[in-house]
């Protein structure tokens, strides 16, 4: 019950400051297992993004996110754990035969969808960095999963770091065209193909 009120709160609180706003311009939101594929620009991409998400997509979609920072303190775990049930990776590779990705395909196996953020880290700059490996390998092995680009515009200029109050800005989610999986593709034409695919439902002033 606490983690519901805290996620009602949490997601209600987003939208709120945010004046978010979902585009569903390739796609529905529909009730089918997919990976949303976002830019990554602030520490609070994860959340919008999840709360962009109608009740019940929001409710099988798990955010993708770092170990080493959201274990730090009772506070995170409990949130990422509880409320997000977010899929935590090890990126420090505890391990030389460790597979970060097995998570991520545990996830997908157990009928979940997914937030990813390819870039692997935030990106304070214009455009985008080039893209992880781990898309294309998720993508190869589990092809059933729809593959979604979301542009997140304007969240980095809503909270700017340092700045404790949000900005009178409207952001905006747009949901582009499944990305389809082509057996033979190799990972670098993949890549840059999803890349691509993002870049290109960003808005103009992006």
């Amino acid at each position: 019950m606490l983690a519901s009120l805290t996620a009602f709160v949490i997601t209600s609180a987003a939208r709120l400051l945010t004046g978010a706003r979902a585009l569903w311009l390739g796609c529905t939101p529909q009730p089918v297992q997919r990976l949303y594929y976002a830019n990554h620009s602030s520490h609070g991409d994860f959340v919008l993004l999840w709360a962009s998400l109608p009740d019940e997509l929001r409710r099988r979609t798990r955010p993708v996110a770092g170990a080493d920072y959201w274990q730090r303190d009772g506070v995170r775990r409990y949130l990422i754990n509880k409320v997000f049930n977010g899929v935590l990776i090890d990126r420090e590779r505890a391990t030389p035969e460790a597979n970060p990705l097995q998570p991520m395909l545990d996830a997908l196996d157990q009928g979940d969808s997914l937030i990813l953020f390819p870039e692997g880290t935030r990106n304070l700059e214009d455009g985008l960095l080039p893209f992880k490996s781990g898309l294309f390998h998720l993508a190869s092995a589990r092809p059933q999963v729809e593959l979604i680009p979301v542009w997140i515009a304007n969240l980095s200029r809503v909270m700017p770091k340092g700045r404790a109050l949000p900005l009178p800005l409207l952001c905006t989610l747009s949901f582009g065209e499944p990305l389809q999986h082509l057996e033979d593709e190799s990972k670098t034409a993949f890549l840059e193909r999803a890349r691509n695919a993002l870049l290109a439902i960003a808005p103009e002033e992006a």
